[in-house]
């Protein structure tokens, strides 16, 4: 049974019912075209991408999940591949909607410019010649991010050298008018070395020239990188839920 909605059109009405919130100008910014709805005070809406149909939510999380399980039971909308949520007891899930791969992740923002780190005038743009350097990084050191080279939604790589060999390397995947970094990583042997911090905190200046906040995602297990992207400035904090949609209960 679906539940009562009020039809919410584009981007105006998202952000209008959402709250205009770095979160929802990130996912409301590109092109596509947004289906979305007001449950009470919950909103959900849904874009098609390169990495299939996408659905985002705001407000209630269980009320959330119960609405888009009616959707699609009732055929309203084709299926999204990925279900972004407030955060959301594993039990509401499983009471309806069947899940594949379910991320726990902290949303993290910051308007203000970090701190200066060492090193981070090595911090250099990155060219489409250099893509086969970004995959072999990203296969030694973070195989698990979705962010790979040729991806339609990086706009720039920036990465770090030493010598011929990249060390570091990091995806400004920004839409909207909002700033947003993406498959930050650094070498494996070359951790420790303030690297990261170098990357995110160029990163992060550079963005901030042409964009009111800067924001990233992080895995709430990933204790190291939530220190320090704490300690580059990144204060404002969203709780979120991403789950594989397979079906539902």
């Amino acid at each position: 049974m679906i539940m009562q909605a009020t039809p919410v059109a584009g981007r105006d009405g998202v952000l209008a019912t959402a709250g205009d919130h770095p979160y929802v100008r990130l996912q409301t910014g590109g092109d596509e075209e947004l289906t979305g709805y007001l449950v009470d005070d919950t909103t959900v809406w849904f874009r098609d991408g390169p990495t299939g149909r996408q659905g985002f939510a705001m407000g209630d999380p269980e009320r959330a999940v119960r609405f888009v399980a009616g959707l699609i039971s009732a055929g309203t909308i084709p299926p999204p591949t990925w279900l972004h949520l407030p955060r959301v007891a594993p039990e509401v899930l499983d009471a309806h909607l069947r899940t594949g791969k379910r991320d726990q992740w902290d949303f993290r923002w910051t308007a203000t410019p970090p701190p200066e780190q060492p090193g981070e005038e090595r911090v250099v743009r990155l060219t489409d010649a250099e893509h086969a350097a970004i995959h072999d990084l990203i296969e030694s050191s973070f195989p698990a991010t979705t962010t790979r080279p040729g991806d339609p939604r990086v706009n720039h790589w920036h990465g770090v050298w030493a010598g011929d060999r990249l060390v570091a390397a990091g995806a400004d995947r920004s839409r909207g008018g909002t700033g947003f970094l993406a498959g930050l990583t650094v070498d494996p042997t070359w951790r420790g070395r303030g690297l990261g911090a170098a990357l995110t905190a160029a990163m992060t200046r550079a963005l901030l020239a042409e964009a009111e906040e800067v924001t990233l995602g992080v895995m709430v297990d990933n204790l190291v990188a939530i220190r320090l992207y704490e300690r580059l400035g990144f204060a404002g904090s969203l709780a979120r839920t991403s789950v594989e949609l397979v079906g539902v209960a």
